[in-house]
């Protein structure tokens, strides 16, 4: 969404580790609900944010914690999402959705997620160091 004005709504700072996700959850449901979003859409967001920042503890910091940053703000109608963490960098092709078939416990947030977003995107860290996400959903 380069060159459209936005209006920031959330920012905030957290380790990145399971046991601080439920502060994510929390700042993430009031900022989507704050944005307009029903009841349901809002709790979807949450579960997708959720499932990112899962990935981001279990994949990128191979559940040793560290830095990771929540920001939302609102572009036009659209709900913008940006996880960024300090981890290694991941190959963006590498990270797929299992297919649906195979029927096994785990392993479905990148399909719920892409099920859920608009738009689900790793684009360079701006910084030049860790992983950036961008998830919109259009929300007016």
């Amino acid at each position: 969404m380069e060159g459209k004005t936005f209006e920031p709504v959330l920012s905030f700072h957290f380790e990145a580790r399971a046991d601080r996700l439920k502060g994510v959850r929390e700042k993430m449901l009031e900022c989507a609900t704050r944005c307009g979003c029903s009841e349901a859409l809002a709790r979807d967001i949450v579960i997708a944010v959720d499932e990112a920042c899962q990935n981001i503890v279990r994949h990128a910091y191979a559940g040793q914690g560290g830095p990771a940053v929540l920001e939302c703000r609102l572009v036009g109608g659209d709900l913008e999402i940006l996880l960024s963490d300090s981890a290694p960098a991941v190959d963006p092709a590498t990270i797929k959705p299992r297919d649906l078939d195979d029927i096994r416990p785990g392993g479905l947030g990148v399909h719920f997620i892409r099920t859920v977003m608009d738009t689900v995107e790793f684009q360079p860290s701006p910084t030049g160091v860790g992983n950036l996400l961008r998830m919109t959903k259009k929300v007016r």
